[in-house]
């Protein structure tokens, strides 16, 4: 017998964890499958797009080492989709016969990867993210499996994110690549801002702090993020739309947020003004230009069998 909605949130407040579904309630679930399919989604969409802009790596030894943050993207997706096979999601169809549309990765992602400049940029933002929020994950999270998983993502997020500043860093000494890595930076600073989503006034799914989820809320982990990726940013020389505020104590943001981006001329249109977070999420919704084809190079392969079989 399931526990209780009150049960199960004095269990929760009282510091136990959650040691499998038969323990958790039906809204429980739901709220942890929704954060799964994020984070699964995520770091498997992640492995076509870093794939794409390696091939510009500058010698063997950059190659082979994105490949080598590929391989363990696709091995925090695999730990991911475990989790909610666990739970009695049908993965396969999850990951193979989704529309692309459907994908619940984040947006900066459907932006495509075109330049060894951009890889590493992406990861000291991109994994940057991912290590704020799944990083918060492992310290909080009520789920003892996801809890127990994340011992290995969180170190290799860390590698990840280690890898971009390192490269950031050899590429700022140059003054041509310097100019590429601030062109990078323009559009991919305030995509990794959106990253955490919805302010918090605006966030629909609020269980993921009552249910231990989650630590901290979308704007806190914003803040988190900038804690370290301004600094970086600073002492490369490098412009961001972003600075340290004493007298709040956190980070603010210097231009329209959330504002209208070109996707196709990877250029945000600040002198527009700001916009609502629903035009944001109709951008997000529709996608953007690499979905398709990110997508579509994970499930090429089933597709192919499929109608092999079928044949």
């Amino acid at each position: 017998m399931r526990l209780t909605e009150e049960a199960l949130l004095e269990r929760i407040r009282s510091g136990k964890l959650i040691e499998g579904p038969e323990y958790a309630t039906e809204r429980y679930l739901e709220g942890l499958k929704r954060t799964l399919i994020v984070s699964a989604d995520t770091e498997l969409i992640s492995a076509p797009a870093y794939f794409r802009a390696a091939q510009d790596a500058p010698n063997i030894n950059a190659y082979i080492s994105a490949t080598g943050i590929i391989q363990d993207e696709l091995g925090h997706a695999h730990i991911a989709y475990r989790l909610l096979r666990d739970l009695g999601v049908d993965t396969d169809a999850l990951v193979f016969e989704r529309d692309p549309k459907e994908f619940k990765h984040p947006y900066a992602f459907d932006v495509p990867l075109e330049s060894w400049t951009e890889l590493v940029v992406a990861n000291a933002f991109y994994d940057r993210a991912g290590f704020v929020l799944l990083g918060d994950v492992y310290r909080h999270t009520s789920y003892a499996p996801w809890k127990r998983a994340l011992v290995k993502v969180d170190r290799e997020e860390n590698f990840h994110l280690r890898h971009g500043e390192r490269w950031m860093e050899i590429l700022a000494q140059d003054p041509d690549k310097k100019k590429e890595l601030q062109r990078a930076v323009d559009w991919m600073f305030v995509l990794t801002l959106e990253w955490f989503g919805l302010p918090d006034n605006l966030k629909r799914h609020t269980d993921q702090i009552a249910y231990g989820l989650k630590g901290l809320t979308n704007d806190q982990l914003r803040q988190e993020w900038m804690k370290t990726a301004v600094p970086l940013c600073e002492r490369l020389g490098l412009r961001v739309p972003a600075h340290y505020e004493p007298d709040l104590g956190q980070y603010v943001i210097d231009v329209p947020f959330p504002a209208e981006f070109d996707a196709e001329k990877k250029q945000w249109l600040f002198e527009k003004g700001p916009i609502t977070w629903d035009q944001v999420l109709a951008r997000w919704k529709a996608r953007g230009p690499a979905n398709e084809d990110l997508v579509k190079a994970i499930q090429r392969g089933y597709e192919r069998i499929r109608k092999t079989l079928k044949a």
